[in-house]
């Protein structure tokens, strides 16, 4: 892998980690259960794709 792929890489996981972050804060703030439920899947979906991502490199 070349370094420019590597930093691309680094990028797209760092993206899905803030993707979760702030899946989960704008969770906790809702007060609808729906909506906030389906925030936390989007959450669950982020932290699933970074383990992927993660789990390749591996």
């Amino acid at each position: 892998m070349t370094s420019k792929e590597l930093l691309y890489v680094e990028d797209a996981l760092g993206h899905e980690q803030f993707f979760q972050q702030k899946c989960q804060e704008t969770a906790s703030q809702l007060q609808d259960e729906t909506l906030k439920h389906c925030v936390m899947q989007m959450a669950q979906e982020h932290e699933q794709i970074f383990a992927s991502m993660y789990g390749l490199l591996n």
